[in-house]
């Protein structure tokens, strides 16, 4: 495995004055003066096999006609702090750590009921071209960041150290989505512990928690009564949540002990998963990113079976080419791409950071995002299959039954699940899966936050252990205000304000940079150094046009759609939503302010600070002798 390269300008003649070049100066800056011959370049190449040995080769070649610059990148690929990185101990644990954190809840709550509601098999058409146009392109960019340059999300912008803020930006959503993904996760484990019972306790309304409006409200055929709820709906909010000890957001109460031990379990798997690196982590991935698949499959075998199933299936699948005209459509579609394929959240540059230097990413990112999207379509015929059982069953209208969101998972599936024989089995293996789904993605989240500081950081690297503690416990103690009785309104606060419009942003800045400041022509050269070809012309062309068009429209439309969020009836107070802006912004704020700290902690005039802080870190011999990139037209126009 190459773990070095030196390359270093030889002459046909040396003046005995001369002084070898030292290796810390960058390649190609050698101070031997040609001969008649030319200068020649000397390439010695360090490896070091799996056993140990280590060996040297040398190859003397004739310099490319290029500007000197083109070879000083060639040590980025070393880790910085001079020690070997860690790697993943089989390629299979990183392809199901990028799965399992790509592939959540919301595959299974979100894409089906989306594909529905926007002209079912129409709806693929927008989808699968955002994805080809933008989620591809913009995953295999990260995939391919965080593979040569060997570091977290922060560190990856040596390359372009104007822009390390945004690395900081995707690692403070990370944290904060942990704050409440992880409440999710402890629900659907409240669940699970609730259904080994010989009864379900959302089937009937003789529970303590229970109102006087509790009705099983498809029997008695009376939707239009408001007042009335179903068992499902008061056991998820009332038995679970209590939400009617709460007065709103204002009135949270102390955080519930059952829902607090659960949320501790979960962190609790979270640090074991995650205290040793990817050795444990890819570890626990090949249970928790397959046991979905499993139980996929197991349920769409039960569902298929059930009466009106097809007809549920019918509708999902159905075709609506005319509303391929409403551009309502077109838009959640490339927000549904943006946020399923878990872009921009610093994870996928985390996770590919681990591998092998000449790992074939290319074919990763092409494996990867397809079985997302494969696994988002499959959902869908496993929960219209029951939808579609729930709506003959009751004999009312399939779109009185189909929602997304948390009500699909805790409420709707779960009523569907307690009217088949055996239900507390099919509730166990349902609720395995919902835990399972959310743990990977959880792993992702905060592997992202934990090796981005670390390796900003170095002092960190020798207390692993300690800082994954120091990071679940913050996240366990924030998480406590949403199992509070109205956690729920912190829960969907979080949820609206965390990781909307900021990560659309973080991630436009990021194509911005790496597209533009350090260029696709760079970028491409740096893939074909590790898997031994360049990209094509449609992927840079992607990179460099149309996914930063994409994001910047996503980024408007993002803004100018913006509703304040709501939960139920309730409406949020003004000072909940300039707390949720605030948590907004205080992310996207970290792209300005370390630009401008940045820029002015740098030497020189004003020209130099630019050139300094737009020039990747190993160049900046080449900015003192005048020659930088960015500021020739070439470095513009070339794709």
């Amino acid at each position: 495995m190459p773990i070095g390269r030196l390359c270093v300008l030889m002459s046909s003649a040396v003046s005995p004055s001369s002084k070898p070049p030292s290796s810390g100066s960058g390649a190609g800056t050698g101070t031997g003066t040609a001969g008649p011959m030319g200068p020649k370049e000397l390439e010695l190449i360090l490896v070091k096999e799996q056993n140990g040995v280590q060996f040297t080769t040398s190859t003397l070649v004739s310099p490319p006609h290029t500007n000197t610059h083109t070879h000083t990148h060639a040590l980025s690929h070393t880790p910085p702090s001079g020690e070997e990185r860690e790697t993943w101990g089989k390629k299979i644990d990183f392809l199901l750590s990028v799965i399992g954190f790509a592939v959540d809840l919301a595959n299974v709550w979100r894409f089906p009921y989306l594909c529905y509601k926007n002209g079912g098999g129409a709806f693929l058409v927008p989808y699968l071209f955002f994805m080809v146009i933008a989620g591809m392109p913009l995953f295999y960019m990260e995939l391919a960041l965080g593979q040569y340059n060997r570091e977290g999300a922060a560190g990856v912008w040596k390359i372009c150290p104007i822009f390390k803020g945004v690395g900081f930006t995707v690692i403070l959503i990370s944290l904060y989505v942990g704050f409440y993904y992880n409440v999710i996760i402890s629900w659907a484990l409240f669940y699970l512990f609730s259904s080994f019972t010989s009864d379900l306790p959302w089937v009937n309304c003789n529970n303590p928690w229970n109102s006087p409006n509790c009705s099983d409200l498809w029997a008695n055929n009376s939707l239009n009564d408001s007042q009335k709820t179903t068992p499902a709906a008061e056991y998820f909010e009332r038995g679970v949540l209590h939400l009617q000890e709460s007065g709103g957001i204002d009135d949270l109460g102390r955080p519930r002990w059952q829902l607090t031990s659960c949320l501790a379990v979960v962190i609790v798997i979270l640090y074991f998963s995650l205290w040793k690196g990817v050795k444990t982590s890819g570890k626990v991935v090949w249970i928790t990113a397959t046991m979905p698949y499993v139980v996929l499959t197991v349920l769409l075998l039960r569902g298929v079976t059930l009466p009106g199933a097809i007809d549920g299936i019918k509708a999902y699948l159905s075709v609506d080419f005319m509303r391929l005209l409403e551009a309502q459509v077109w838009i959640e579609a490339a927000t549904q791409i943006c946020f399923s394929l878990g872009v921009g959240f610093g994870v996928l540059i985390a996770f590919s950071s681990y591998n092998k230097f000449s790992n074939n990413c290319y074919r990763d990112a092409i494996i990867t995002s397809s079985i997302n999207s494969l696994t988002s379509f499959f959902s869908g015929f496993v929960i219209f299959s029951f939808l579609g059982y729930m709506s003959h069953k009751h004999n009312i209208a399939l779109d009185k039954v189909a929602t997304d969101g948390p009500g699909l998972v805790f409420i709707i599936y779960p009523e569907a699940i307690a009217t088949l024989w055996g239900s507390p089995v099919w509730a166990v293996i349902f609720f395995i899966m919902l835990v399972t789904l959310g743990i990977d993605s959880a792993m992702g989240g905060m592997e992202s936050v934990i090796t981005g500081l670390m390796d900003e950081f170095k002092c960190l690297h020798k207390h692993r252990e300690l800082f994954t503690l120091f990071i679940v416990i913050s996240t366990f103690l924030i998480s406590l205000f949403c199992v509070t009785n109205g956690g729920i309104y912190v829960f969907t606060l979080l949820d609206h304000y965390a990781a909307g419009t900021s990560i659309l942003f973080g991630v436009l800045i990021e194509a911005i940079g790496i597209s533009w400041l350090y260029g696709v022509d760079r970028f491409s050269d740096d893939i074909q150094e590790m898997i031994g070809q360049r990209p094509g012309l449609y992927w840079r062309m992607c990179w460099k046009f149309v996914s930063p068009c994409f994001l910047l429209f996503m980024v408007v439309v993002s803004f100018a759609s913006f509703n304040p969020p709501k939960y139920g009836l309730y409406v949020f107070p003004v000072w909940a939503n300039v707390v949720g802006w605030c948590l907004a912004i205080s992310s996207m704020s970290m792209v300005p302010l370390y630009a401008l700290y940045k820029f002015f902690s740098l030497p020189g005039s004003f020209c130099d600070k630019l050139a300094y802080a737009i020039t990747p870190e190993t160049e900046h011999h080449l900015v003192e002798r005048g020659e930088v990139r960015q500021y020739t037209l070439h470095h513009w126009m070339v794709i």
